[in-house]
C-alpha cells in the first residue's frame, strides 16, 4: 500500500503558545510518520483569532494549498483539531484531504489495536469522531478509498446515515461493558491471591515497553513510533525470593491527549487506577521531557490516579554524557536514573520498587 504524501500544517495562536513551532513540528512529524505518512514539507501558522470557517486565515490557506500541491501532496495534516465545518472548508477550498490532530491519533490506535478491546475502544472514538463529519457532499463523504483518517473498524461506515452510527456506538458501549465485567473478574481473582499490579505508565515512546522486556525478560512488542504499546500486557515480576509482582504495560500518554481518546479507552485506563504502585517511565534525553513530564501528572490527575504510590524512572541515561546526568538528577531528586535499554541501575530501581511496596500493602 503507498505511503500518503503529508503536507504538515503547524497552526499556533498568539500569545497563547508555551510550546516552540519546533516542538509541534518535531511532534506531528513523529505522529505523521507513526501514521505511515510521508513528510514532504510544513508551513507555520501563527493566527491572533480563529476563524470559524478555516480557523487559519484564507491567505495562508492559499500558501499552504500551493506548497502542499507542488510538492504532490495527498494530505494536509494540522496539529490542532478543526470542526467539522473547518476541515470541510479547507478540503473544498485546496481539494486535498484534511486531517486534524484527534484524526490523526485516531488513526494510529486504528493500526496498533490487536485485543478485542483495545478493537472496541478504537472504533468507539472513531465513531464518535466521525459523527458529526457525516455531511453532506464533499471530500469527507469520499474517504472510504483509504489513506490517513480513513483507516480503521469503522472505516466501512462512512456512508451510512447518523442513526446507523448511533445503534453503532450504543451497541460498541455494550460490548465495552462486557469486557469491563471480564477484567473486573480477572482483577478480583488477582486481588484474591494477593498479586500486587504495578502499571508502567509515561509519555508515549519512553521506553516503557523495552523497560517490561528488561525487568521480566518478555517479548512485548517495541518500535521507536509513538503508540507502538496500546493494548495493555501483564506479565510477573520475580522481586524477591519470595515477593512476585504483576507489571502491566500501558498506553502511551500525549500533551494534551484528546479527551474523546480518554473516554474510549476507559476499560484499558483502569489497570492504571486499579494499580497499586505506578512507575512513571520519562525519556529525560528528549529535550521536552520537563513538558512530557507534566503532561503525564496531568492525565494521572484526569484518571484520579495522581496520588498513587509512584516510582519515577528517568529512562535513556545511556543516550546522556556525565554532566547531563547530575543535571537531571538535581531536577528529579526522586527519580533513578536508569537505561532500559542498557539494562543499567534496573536492579536498584527494582529495589526502590519492593521497598515501597512493602510499605504499601504492609
Amino acid at each position: 500500500m503507498p505511503h500518503d504524501k503529508a503536507f504538515l500544517a503547524i497552526v499556533r495562536r498568539k500569545n497563547y503558545e508555551k510550546r516552540s513551532p519546533e516542538d509541534y513540528l518535531e511532534e506531528l512529524s513523529e505522529l505523521t510518520r507513526s501514521a505511515g505518512g510521508v513528510i514532504t514539507g510544513h508551513v507555520v501558522a501563527t493566527v491572533e483569532r480563529p476563524t470559524p470557517n478555516f480557523f487559519i486565515s484564507q491567505g495562508k490557506l492559499l500558501e499552504i494549498k500551493t506548497k502542499a500541491q507542488k510538492e504532490g501532496a495527498n494530505v494536509l495534516i494540522f496539529n490542532i483539531d478543526l470542526s467539522p465545518i473547518q476541515s470541510r472548508n479547507i478540503e473544498s477550498e485546496s481539494g486535498i484531504r484534511a486531517v486534524d490532530r484527534t484524526g490523526l491519533i485516531i488513526d494510529i490506535f486504528a493500526r496498533r489495536a490487536q485485543s478485542r478491546a483495545g478493537r472496541l475502544q478504537v472504533e468507539l472514538a472513531q465513531l464518535n469522531y466521525l459523527l458529526p463529519r457525516l455531511v453532506g457532499q464533499g471530500v469527507i463523504m469520499s474517504r472510504t478509498g483509504g489513506g490517513i483518517g480513513t483507516r480503521g473498524p469503522g472505516e466501512q461506515k462512512l456512508e451510512v446515515d447518523r442513526r446507523k452510527i448511533r445503534n453503532r456506538i450504543i451497541q460498541v458501549k455494550k460490548e465495552l461493558t462486557k469486557v469491563k465485567v471480564h477484567q473486573d473478574l480477572l482483577r478480583k481473582r488477582r486481588q484474591e491471591k494477593k498479586f500486587p499490579l504495578v502499571a508502567l505508565v509515561g509519555y508515549t515512546n519512553a521506553g516503557k515497553s523495552t523497560l517490561m522486556n528488561a525487568l521480566t525478560g518478555s517479548d512485548v512488542f517495541v518500535e521507536d513510533k509513538l503508540f507502538a504499546t496500546l493494548d495493555p500486557t501483564t506479565r510477573i515480576l520475580n522481586v524477591t525470593g519470595k515477593n512476585s509482582i504483576l507489571i502491566t504495560d500501558t498506553v502511551g500518554f500525549l500533551v494534551d491527549l484528546p479527551h474523546s481518546l480518554i473516554e474510549a479507552f476507559q476499560a484499558t485506563l483502569d489497570e492504571v487506577r486499579e494499580a497499586d504502585l505506578l512507575i512513571h517511565v520519562l525519556d529525560v534525553s528528549n529535550l521536552s521531557h520537563e513538558l512530557q513530564f507534566h503532561s503525564v501528572g496531568k492525565v494521572l490527575e484526569e484518571l484520579g490516579a495522581h496520588e498513587k504510590p509512584m516510582v519515577l524512572a528517568l529512562n535513556k541515561i545511556d543516550c546522556l554524557d556525565e554532566e547531563q546526568r547530575q543535571h537531571i538528577s538535581r531536577k528529579y531528586p526522586d527519580g533513578i536514573l536508569i537505561s532500559a535499554k542498557s539494562k543499567i541501575n534496573l536492579k536498584q530501581l527494582i529495589e526502590h520498587v519492593d521497598t515501597l511496596m512493602s510499605k504499601e500493602l504492609s
